[in-house]
């Protein structure tokens, strides 16, 4: 008995991470974000602790100071504890090996946030495009919040472990983007699909997906609570909830109250990324949008060299259901400007 116990064990151990699976995890599309659902949210966003979130540029907070100790319930990113001081081993090692080994120098902070980010396929793959950059999933739902963290813990081990290997193989992720710009319309192949799905689990990504997270959070209620003034660079709203019904109107996302919620936590110069299979929904967004002093509109011709495009129209899982059924998909991006009133 005691050999068979040993045997699982070790089956286990070999096992290693494992990826959720969606079907233990789906959740109503439908939220009333004007109910008063008990969420957990700091005061103001000096308070908040990102180290839960992000252990591997993150320090846990005492008392609203850093301290030196690290979250022992997580492996870091790939660190530089055995080849400390070397900026080629760092390089060699991944972008988020070196923000580890710099983690008192340059403060990190949250720069991307996905608006209802639903199952994270936007996360994962912008995740090796801007593996130093921080991004977080915002979503109301708990479950599918449960699934994204869970997600991204399996990815990480999954990188932990290919970085073990002295022949682990690395992606190219831009190069695999740039193809796919040149038929954003179409549906992706099933092989294709493994960076905007599952996330790499057999080959190395800058980053190791250290960068991305979930929370659960009523963004149309406490998004001041969590970001700064102009802290945000990018701002995602991909196939939000339409609210067909005219009382509803008020529940979406993009109103005249929420865009100055989002211009005051976005810098100037920031973007804010919308896209919908509702035309009427769509229609909606720009008219507010156009009629907002401190958003303008961003040409097509400049979106052709923003990698984060194909990310934005292929990676999310309402995206891929609309391709697959050969619907039509309204991209518009906007600017964040300087506030005429000089605020």
């Amino acid at each position: 008995m005691a050999g068979e116990d040993n045997d699982n064990a070790t089956a286990s151990q070999q096992q290693g991470p494992k990826l959720p699976q969606k079907k233990f995890f789906r959740q109503r599309a439908h939220v009333n974000i004007f109910n008063d659902v008990p969420l957990d949210y700091p005061v103001n966003p000096d308070q908040e602790d990102w180290s839960k979130l992000y252990p591997a540029y993150f320090r846990p907070l005492t008392e609203g100071t850093q301290t030196a100790a690290s979250d022992a319930k997580r492996p870091l990113s790939p660190s530089a504890v055995d080849e400390a001081g070397s900026d080629e081993s760092l390089s060699k090692r991944g972008p988020a090996a070196a923000s580890t080994a710099t983690i008192d120098k340059v403060p990190a902070q949250v720069e991307f946030a996905d608006i209802g980010c639903g199952y994270g396929g936007l996360l994962v793959a912008l995740a090796p495009l801007y593996p130093n950059t921080l991004m977080v999933g915002m979503e109301i739902r708990v479950k599918l919040v449960d699934y994204l963290q869970q997600r991204i813990e399996a990815l990480r081990g999954f990188q932990h472990g290919l970085l073990l290997k002295k022949d682990a193989e690395w992606v190219d992720v831009r190069s695999k983007l740039m193809q796919e710009i040149e038929a954003l319309d179409k549906p992706l192949a099933k092989d294709e699909e493994e960076l905007h799905d599952n996330g790499e689990t057999i080959r190395l990504v800058p980053g190791h997906y250290e960068n991305i997270a979930a929370m659960r959070i009523n963004c149309q209620k406490y998004l001041p609570n969590f970001f700064k003034k102009g802290q945000l660079s990018k701002m995602f709203i991909l196939f939000a909830d339409p609210h067909f019904k005219r009382r509803k109107h008020k529940a979406r996302i993009i109103s005249t109250t929420m865009l100055a919620e989002y211009a005051y936590v976005m810098r100037v110069g920031g973007i804010i990324y919308v896209i919908t299979d509702v035309k009427d929904l769509f229609t909606w967004s720009v008219a507010h949008l156009d009629a907002f002093p401190l958003f303008e509109s961003i040409s097509e011709e400049e979106l052709m060299f923003d990698p984060a495009i194909p990310c934005v129209i292929n990676s999310t899982e309402e995206g891929k259901k609309v391709a697959r059924n050969k619907g039509s998909k309204y991209l518009a991006c906007y600017r964040r400007i300087e506030d005429p009133a000089g605020n």
